[in-house]
C-alpha cells in the first residue's frame, strides 16, 4: 500500500436536498465549481467524489460551497482525506 500524499487529496460530498435522478440546480452548482477547476467528479447515490492536487482540490472545495449554497442547498457534507497519489 502507498503511503499518502498529502499533496493529493481526496473529497467526498452530499449536497442536501438531494433527489436521485433529479439533482436541482445545488447540486449541479457543487459539480460544476469542481469543473472549473478541471477537476472531474464521479456521481454516487449517497455521495460524490473527486481527487486532485490539494491546491486546485482546497479552492474548488471553497467555490463548490459558496455556489452551492447560493443555488438553496440545505446542508453539505464533506469529507477530505489525503488520498495515495497514483
Amino acid at each position: 500500500m502507498a503511503a499518502a500524499d498529502h499533496g493529493h487529496i481526496a473529497a467526498e460530498f452530499l449536497v442536501e436536498p438531494f433527489v436521485e435522478g433529479a439533482p436541482g440546480p445545488h447540486v449541479t452548482a457543487a459539480v460544476a465549481a469542481f469543473d472549473r477547476h478541471d477537476l472531474s467528479v464521479e456521481l454516487g447515490p449517497f455521495a460524490s467524489f473527486a481527487a486532485g492536487d490539494l491546491e486546485a482540490m482546497a479552492d474548488a472545495i471553497a467555490d463548490m460551497i459558496r455556489a452551492a449554497m447560493s443555488e438553496g442547498a440545505s446542508s453539505i457534507r464533506l469529507r477530505v482525506a489525503a488520498s495515495a497519489h497514483e
